[in-house]
Parts: structure tokens; C-alpha cells; sequence
């Protein structure tokens, strides 16, 4: 079957240079000042001068976060770009700290489809190309980050205060952020054995472990089988619409049950009509409640479907295959309890 095409050369010039540099801009100084705060420092307004240095620590997070975010991004425009399917540059999305809240400088970057896909080998690739390219860079990531630990003592520049009471506790105190492991850090974990590898209540003041950690979050997240997610397209190219639906709804039913537990643990201290220790404890940190949320958002707002190309057909095995590696990169990437609270 054969379509009209877009030259490469017109897709590039109508894209709105202006505005994709300024949106980078502005998310590279967000995320820098997002830096600053997850490696223990504060910006100091002070002076020019005094708000250039203080910026400096933040620079290793924002760098290698916006190089995560670029590279899946510029995954799925290049592929695009292959196909001849117009599709805008990467909207970056910046995120000023705000009070109360944890940020991370940007809600991520995204691209636009400006034309519905007209078949099933430009759905995949554009698909795969994004969270492939970005788990790359994940694993530069990671890699580097254990092979490259700083001295045991340099989580005394982040907390001085623990030099006070004669070295870093043997329990993160009450309250403290952690994050969760995935078999990816398990086996680097595992395999490399490094020294000084930080406590999960402490990786995030060390920026290539966090960046990469959130890499590996956010690819996980692309690459559900659900709707209009890269792992969606992909799905649905390898599958077709019938496996697409079914494995979508498998998904949906999976990260709502992994959110059961917590969510019932959560009912009881609010309410006495659901029991207390209703479950064991072993299966509530298993359990993650914002993937109800997640439930929700895909549900109501990104939607569960897939709409059919101009010309479903089967792919080849050579993509079937690229499709496999997709899915054990989710796998190695998926989180069941991303973030909790000592």
C-alpha cells in the first residue's frame, strides 16, 4: 500500500525552533535548581555571584537528567523523522520548586504526532525507539554511578550533622524519602558489588544513581502496555488491536492489585470499619498506592484504546524480536514500590 509522504526537509522547517530552545532552557535551570536542593544545597540570591556558585551542585543531576529525557525523546523525532511522519522537536516541561513539594525541575519532555500513523512498522519503530535509546542512557548512567562512588565520607557534606552523633545511622530517621529497587539495580548490585553504595533512603544525594534510577522509572512507565504509551504502540504492533486490549487490561488489573494492599493498609488507620492487620506486613511493602493513580490517569485521561493505523500489518521477525528486548527492558526496569516513607 502505498501513501503520500512528507519530505524530511519539510518537517524540519516547520518545527518552532524558538520556542523548543526556550522551553530547554528553562527546564535545564529548573533542574539545576532542583539539583541544588537533592544535593543538600540552597541557592543563595545574595549576589550574581553568589547564585552562580551555589547553582554549581545541581549541575550533574540537571545535566545527566535532561541527557536521559533528550535522548528517548530524540528517539522517537528521528524515527519519526525515518518514517517521514511529521512530528514536532521535544517539548521540554520545566518544574520550579515549589513549596512542599519534592521536585525533580521537569515534569519530562514530550513530542506531537501531528498525523495519525500509517502503519504498523512506522507505530513501532517511532514506539521503540524512545524508551530503547533512553534505557541506554539508564544504564550509562548506572554503571557509571557504581563504578564511580564517591568516599564513604561524603554523605557528611550532605548531612554535617551525623559527624555530630558519630557517623551515619544504622536506620534512616522516621519519615525519610526511600526509594525502591528494580531488578536492574539488584543485579548491578549484585554483580559489581561496589563500595559505599548508599542505603535507598540516601541514593538521591548521588546524581548519576538518581538520574539513572529515574530514567529506569520513567522508561518502566512509557513502556506499559496500555493505551498510547510507547509500550502501548508497541504492543499493538506486535499483537494487534486484540492482544493490545488484552494486555492492557491485564496491566490495569496487575498495578491496581499492587496497590490493594497499601490502600486497604491506609483505610484502616482512618476508619474502623476495615480491620487493622488485615494483611501481612510482608505483602504491604509490596505495595505501592499511587498506582491507583496511575489506574485512574490512564483510564480517564490517556485512555486504554489504541486506534488502528491506515495499514495494520504483521511485522517482521527482526522487530518481533527488538519488540521481546522492549518488553525484558520493562522487566528489568519496573518498580513495584518506586518511592515510600520509612
Amino acid at each position: 500500500m502505498s501513501f503520500s509522504h512528507h519530505s524530511r526537509l519539510a518537517i524540519l522547517k516547520e518545527q518552532n525552533i524558538l520556542l523548543h530552545l526556550g522551553l530547554f532552557a528553562t527546564t535545564l535551570l529548573t533542574t539545576i535548581a532542583a539539583g541544588v536542593f537533592w544535593a543538600g544545597g540552597t541557592l543563595s540570591f545574595t549576589t550574581f555571584a553568589n547564585l552562580i556558585t551555589s547553582l554549581k551542585p545541581g549541575i550533574p543531576y540537571a545535566l545527566t537528567l535532561i541527557l536521559f529525557l533528550s535522548v528517548h525523546e530524540f528517539g522517537h523525532f528521528f524515527a519519526a523523522l525515518y518514517h517521514r511522519v511529521r512530528a514536532t522537536l521535544p517539548y521540554y516541561i520545566p518544574l520550579p520548586p515549589l513549596p512542599m513539594i519534592l521536585s525533580l525541575g521537569t515534569m519530562g519532555a514530550v513530542i506531537r504526532i501531528r498525523e495519525p500513523f500509517k502503519e504498523s512498522n512506522a507505530l513501532f519503530d517511532i514506539g521503540v525507539a524512545g524508551p530503547l535509546s533512553g534505557f541506554a542512557v539508564c544504564l550509562g548512567l548506572l554503571l557509571y554511578g557504581f563504578l564511580n562512588l564517591p568516599p564513604a565520607d561524603f554523605i557528611f557534606t550532605i548531612h554535617p550533622k551525623y559527624l555530630a552523633t558519630g557517623g551515619s545511622p544504622a536506620a534512616a530517621p522516621e519519615g525519610t524519602l526511600q526509594l525502591g529497587k528494580n531488578i536492574l539495580w539488584l543485579l548491578l548490585e549484585t554483580t559489581l558489588s561496589p563500595r559505599n553504595l548508599p542505603p535507598m533512603t540516601e541514593m538521591y544525594h548521588y546524581p548519576f544513581l538518581f538520574t539513572g534510577w529515574l530514567g529506569c522509572f520513567v522508561t518502566a512507565l512509557n513502556l506499559l502496555p496500555v493505551g498510547q504509551l510507547d509500550g502501548g504502540h508497541i504492543t499493538y504492533a506486535m499483537f494487534g488491536r486484540k492482544g493490545h486490549r488484552t494486555a492492557g487490561r491485564i496491566f490495569l488489573l496487575f498495578i491496581t492489585l499492587l496497590a490493594l494492599p497499601s490502600l486497604l493498609e491506609i483505610a484502616a488507620s482512618l476508619t474502623p470499619f476495615v480491620p487493622a492487620g488485615l494483611l501481612p506486613s510482608a505483602l504491604i511493602r509490596l505495595s505501592w498506592p499511587g498506582w491507583i493513580l496511575w489506574v485512574f490517569i490512564l483510564m480517564k485521561f490517556i485512555g486504554t484504546g489504541h486506534p488502528p493505523t491506515m495499514y495494520d500489518h504483521p511485522i517482521s521477525n527482526s522487530r518481533i524480536a527488538i519488540g521481546w528486548i522492549s518488553i525484558l527492558v520493562f522487566l528489568l526496569t519496573f518498580t513495584p514500590v518506586p518511592f515510600s516513607i520509612t
